[in-house]
């Protein structure tokens, strides 16, 4: 729920929409992120073969899906940035949104197909050699340290820098519950240790991606953001001068952080008879952005007598 915090703020009501979504700076990391995770995720595909390691094949696998994630959300940042158009008046702003649903759904599959295989190798284990174990999850560790630290200078506005964002630290969990399968095999020769670790990444993964799927279908399917109380929001309004209640009231997220509010505003007959409509707008507008960081809304001012003529849909 947003709280009220104090007086408003006077701030531009469009300003999060006109701005750019992401930096050339943002974009540059990015593709400095994806390069380092490409060249080490070649280098695990190898070792996972001559080691005959499935929670080696299973983190390269979920690093292939990093390199998705990352290079969709270059994509993804790239059209964000992009000005707005008469065929796409808000611009391409969601997109990060999509590359968020993308990353959530192919983490889905990947868990899906190591999942399947580490049950088979944990009812029939093969060999698996510990030291390449440790030594090849060990630098994955490091790996992923730096992916993260990376990527923690892009900041964590958007959608896609926090899908990615989740696509590493689960990798790197992942790796770190494979150093600690390897030290198992290396100090008892407890081979399943290999495919439990195997589960242990499925896990990660599929916890990764229900909150990209749930957090990027509410936006998709223009629920209410959970930041908005829209009782909340209708109080505060309907206690501004010259407002005499508020219908048809909606909030949804057009993009990270882009909470967008539309509303019908029935107001006093004397404020559209003397011409103070547009300082009601502007109080409407101020008290949204200064109490409920809302900076995109749109407002019908109606008078009372218009409830006769709303549409049935409306009312």
């Amino acid at each position: 729920m947003l709280k009220d915090s104090g007086p408003p703020r006077k701030q531009g009501a469009h300003a999060h929409l006109n701005a750019p979504a992401s930096s050339g700076s943002e974009r540059r990391l990015f593709s400095l992120a994806l390069a380092l995770i490409v060249a080490f995720m070649g280098f695990e595909v190898v070792a996972a073969a001559l080691a005959g390691s499935l929670a080696l094949l299973a983190d390269a696998g979920h690093m292939l899906t990093d390199v998705g994630a990352l290079a969709g959300a270059l994509w993804a940042s790239y059209l964000a940035a992009r000005p707005t158009s008469d065929r796409f008046s808000f611009g391409l702003k969601r997109t990060e949104v999509l590359a968020a649903a993308v990353n959530g759904v192919t983490l889905l599959v990947v868990a899906v197909l190591v999942g399947v295989d580490a049950i088979g190798h944990l009812v029939a284990p093969r060999p698996v050699h510990g030291l390449a174990l440790i030594v090849v999850a060990g630098v994955g560790v490091v790996v992923n340290l730096v992916a993260i630290r990376i990527l923690a200078r892009a900041g964590h506005s958007s959608m896609s820098v926090r899908g990615v964002t989740a696509h590493v630290v689960t990798d790197l969990y992942a790796f770190i519950a494979t150093v600690l399968a390897g030290a198992v095999i290396l100090a008892s020769g407890f081979q399943r240790a290999d495919s439990i670790a195997s589960l242990v990444v499925v896990l990660l993964m599929l916890w990764a991606a229900l909150g990209l799927l749930l957090a990027s279908g509410r936006i998709l399917l223009e629920g209410t953001p959970k930041s908005v109380d829209l009782d909340l929001v209708r109080r505060h309004l309907t206690a501004l001068p010259d407002v005499l209640a508020v219908h048809e009231l909606h909030a949804w997220t057009l993009t990270s952080d882009l909470p967008v509010l539309s509303a019908h505003v029935i107001v006093s007959d004397q404020c559209l008879s003397d011409g103070s409509a547009g300082r009601v707008i502007d109080r409407l507008q101020e008290c949204l952005a200064g109490h409920f960081d809302v900076e995109h809304s749109t407002f019908q001012l109606e008078p009372a007598t218009h409830a006769d003529h709303e549409l049935p849909q409306h009312g």
